[in-house]
């Protein structure tokens, strides 16, 4: 019962992470192509370059958890 628990956990971490990647990427497609259109100094694309990158950062955190606890749960 508990192990079932927990795959439902993990898998929800899974479904958080793939949708902080579509997301995020979503988001700075988005953001490359009207900033130019307001108008906005590079500065901003740099920024919300940088938060991307943050995300994606994390995504590649939690990802490598979910990982670790799997293989924990196999042996």
């Amino acid at each position: 019962m508990g192990h079932d628990n927990q795959d439902a956990a993990l898998a929800k971490q899974g479904r958080t992470v793939a949708l902080v990647i579509a997301g995020s990427m979503l988001f700075w497609i988005v953001a490359q192509w009207i900033a130019p259109m307001l108008g906005m100094p590079g500065r901003y694309a740099l920024l919300i370059d940088f938060a991307v990158m943050a995300a994606l950062f994390w995504s590649m955190v939690v990802t490598y958890q979910i990982w670790r606890k799997r293989q924990n749960t196999k042996g």
